[in-house]
């Protein structure tokens, strides 16, 4: 049995091996696949501090892990068949053994809901975005566009209008599904265009993003718009699975307060999977290290 359990291996599940590893803690850290979880979906990161002229995300992710290697942290790349936090020692199944912990930090980040048309999944993180706040700036003085209609595609819309030379909002619908003061101030704007009742049917470029066609729902009329990217903004899927019968849920997010402790004693919650404002790889990263420091604190309590 070892102190702590760390599940998934994006930038709050690899601050967190770090700092455990940095407080002594014995801890494991499983990831199913690679290190850096949607870190790494994108090619640069151009707002992570110390890094003034940007920084590869796969780099990063790379240094992370090495890192928290270097510190001592103990990284097994197995999947989670099955987790039960219901006791106080919890109990982590994957496909090879059953392990146990005293606590246990949740680190399985949240999933971009894709549109799903052709070029979407060629072009990511090659005009294709999920994340203005993110890339935005990539686009300084360009023309870009915003799929979705809820608070985040409207946010999303006037947050690139700040940089862009114009940005499309593309919705399905003739009105908007988000607050209606953001909706205002989106119609007030003289370089966002909205695109109603229209839907992305292919995204274009040959490397990279240079069009989209649109096709008008009621018209059965498509068009090609000229853009550098594409924003999609039609939600996110928090990857709760594992634990969703068994933690409290916030629109399907983990409800965590700031010291990171679930309703379950024991369990934590860090990064994008926790519901929170703003997810980006310094938050999630902050998330992680605050995690561990109520996990040790629960230990020194409870053990």
């Amino acid at each position: 049995m070892v102190d702590l359990i760390i599940i998934g291996g994006g930038p709050a599940g690899l601050n967190a091996a770090l700092y455990a590893a940095r407080a002594g803690l014995s801890a494991l850290l499983f990831e199913k696949m690679f290190a850096g979880g949607q870190m790494v979906t994108t090619t640069s990161l151009e707002n992570y501090i110390g890094f003034p002229d940007g920084v590869s995300a796969v780099d990063l992710a790379m240094n992370m892990e090495e890192q928290a290697k270097k510190a001592g942290a103990q990284i097994l790349y197995e999947e989670i068949q099955s987790v039960d936090v219901s006791g106080k020692i919890k109990k982590v199944i994957t496909a090879k053994q059953a392990y146990e912990a005293k606590t246990v930090i949740l680190c399985m980040g949240a999933t971009p809901r894709m549109l799903g048309v052709d070029g979407e999944e060629r072009l990511r993180g090659f005009g294709v975005s999920y994340c203005a706040t993110c890339d935005g700036a990539f686009y300084k003085n360009k023309t870009v566009a915003v799929v979705g209609g809820g608070d985040t595609a409207l946010e999303d819309a006037l947050f690139l209008s700040r940089y862009c030379e114009k940005v499309y909002l593309i919705h399905r619908r003739d009105s908007f599904r988000g607050a209606k003061v953001l909706a205002d101030k989106v119609q007030a704007c003289a370089n966002i265009e909205l695109v109603f009742d229209s839907v992305v049917e292919k995204i274009e470029g040959e490397n990279k993003v240079e069009s989209l066609l649109v096709k008008h729902l009621k018209k059965n009329e498509t068009q090609n718009l000229k853009v550098a990217g594409v924003f999609i903004a039609v939600g996110t899927k928090p990857n709760t699975e594992l634990v969703e019968d068994q933690i409290q849920l916030s629109d399907g997010y983990i409800d965590a307060g700031e010291d990171m402790q679930t309703n379950c004693p024991g369990v934590f919650a860090a990064g994008d999977i926790r519901k929170k404002p703003l997810r980006q790889v310094i938050t999630a990263a902050s998330d992680g290290a605050v995690a561990v420091y109520s996990a040790t604190k629960y230990l020194d309590t409870e053990f």
